[in-house]
């Protein structure tokens, strides 16, 4: 049995190899020249079975991958399974990446698997390949999605299935929920999804008890499975006989609404949870004119950028907190069956995806606390900067890499904490103003705004 995998490396590829490592037989995987130290990790951890993991050098936007004549000839006729994973699973991600990846990418891969003879084309799609269609989407439909245009992810998964699905190869398509982390360790290399709001669950934690009632909505059914669960379904139905032709939905047959979703991580991270959740059916005319104002007003944009800006919140991820569709996954459950493998419910293991998160992928863990890491770069006016508290504060701030503007009534003394700094190898420039004078205040702002556009940070120490 052979085997050749695209996006071995990536979060759902190298859980995928990890299982067709227990199975016997080669398995080729494209990697690029960037990932081939990430893979050499990969093979080290797994071991002795590591051996039968075959690099072969290629890129995804280059017609068959920019596969080598050498290692078409190794491979051809070797190929058993083709499974095509590499891709953009990232519904914020710009529209020309997303065109190259998902769509050139799966054109180039089926170029490469008719030039291989390989057997079965294994595509992992997503449920987002059904667009925002407005009800129960089927395993068996393909034609019916809707509102494609409403994001490039969608589009751009609907497109490549469809490239599979006219080859003329024998194909299996999978089309997975939203996937996190694995269920027994929570585990994850990226942020997406339901991650998003995590942060903003933190902050809550951190100014209200956990248990403060609080008010919220509802929402539309939201599939989160696993990682582990999709490698594991994955590989089990593509050596299922007699399934080509066929998607296969490994999505949570019991999926929980946005609101029940967001109280599973609020009660894994002890914060507050929505006691009031408004059903959206109710607030949807509110909520349509809502979405109106958003789309043709530039204020209402600006504000909800910013809003959800501050909470970590890419805008994008609004669309999945009033999803419309739900999924059937009976044929998925029936190639499964009798395998033991199945979708366990949420509540068993978000509380470890959310510990992984906050003790690995919190972006605070990441943050430069230093005061050189706060102001480097930055403009930094100082108030009273010509002696004392607000002088100190100057010098030591233009020494972490700051540019100050000094402030204060005394010239002579400005310039001599100006020259002070520059000597030193800073970045300082002077703004003669009486802080005690509105007028002379307007016109010093004035002016700063004129030479410098705007201010980073502003440190009053006048008065």
């Amino acid at each position: 049995m052979g085997y050749f995998v695209t996006g071995a490396t990536g979060f759902i590829g190298r859980n995928l190899v990890e299982r067709l490592l227990r199975r016997e037989g080669t398995i080729f995987v494209l990697v690029r020249a960037g990932s081939r130290g990430r893979l050499e990790e990969l093979r080290t951890g797994w071991g002795a079975d590591g051996a039968r993991v075959v690099p072969i050098s290629g890129d995804l936007t280059q017609p068959g991958l920019g596969v080598s004549e050498e290692d078409l000839l190794t491979m051809r006729g070797e190929v058993d399974h083709f499974f095509h994973l590499a891709a953009i699973y990232d519904i914020t991600a710009k529209a020309e990446a997303q065109e190259r990846a998902n769509v050139e990418g799966t054109r180039h891969a089926l170029e490469l698997a008719g030039t291989l003879d390989a057997g079965v084309f294994h595509q992992v799609s997503s449920i987002a390949a059904a667009g925002l269609y407005r009800g129960r989407w089927r395993e068996d439909m393909f034609d019916e999605a809707e509102r494609l245009d409403n994001n490039p992810y969608f589009r751009t998964k609907h497109e490549s299935e469809r490239l599979v699905r006219e080859s003329a190869r024998p194909w299996r398509v999978y089309r997975p929920g939203i996937v996190v982390g694995d269920s027994r360790t929570g585990e994850i290399d990226k942020i997406d999804g339901p991650y998003y709001f995590f942060k903003a669950l933190q902050r809550a934690r951190r100014v209200l008890p956990a248990w403060l009632p609080t008010v919220g909505i509802e929402g539309g059914e939201i599939n989160i499975v696993p990682v582990d669960y999709v490698a594991a379904a994955i590989d089990h139905i593509a050596h299922q006989p007699d399934l080509d032709g066929r998607a296969f939905h490994l999505t949570d047959p019991s999926p929980r609404t946005a609101g029940e979703v967001i109280n599973l991580f609020a009660k894994a991270a002890d914060a507050p949870q929505m006691t009031v959740r408004l059903d959206t059916d109710i607030t949807e005319p509110a909520a349509g004119a809502v979405r109106g104002a958003l789309r043709w007003l530039p204020p209402a944009r600006g504000a909800l950028k910013l809003t959800l800006g501050r909470l970590g919140l890419p805008p994008e991820v609004l669309t999945y907190v009033d999803y419309p569709t739900t999924f059937d996954s009976s044929g998925a459950q029936a190639a499964l069956a009798g395998s033991g493998i199945e979708a366990p419910p949420l509540e068993t293991y978000a509380t470890r995806v959310w510990d992984y998160w906050e003790r690995n992928l919190d972006p605070d863990l990441f943050k430069d606390r230093s005061l050189s890491g706060a102001v480097r770069g930055k403009i930094v006016l100082i108030t009273g900067a010509s002696s004392g508290i607000g002088k100190a504060t100057a010098v030591k701030v233009a020494d972490a890499g700051a540019t100050v503007l000094l402030v204060a009534r005394n010239l002579e003394k400005l310039e001599a904490t100006r020259d002070e700094i520059i000597a030193a190898g800073g970045s300082a420039h002077i703004h003669r103003c009486d802080m005690a004078d509105i007028e002379d205040i307007e016109r010093m702002a004035e002016e700063v705004l004129a030479y410098h556009g705007h201010v980073d940070v502003l440190v009053n120490n006048a008065g």
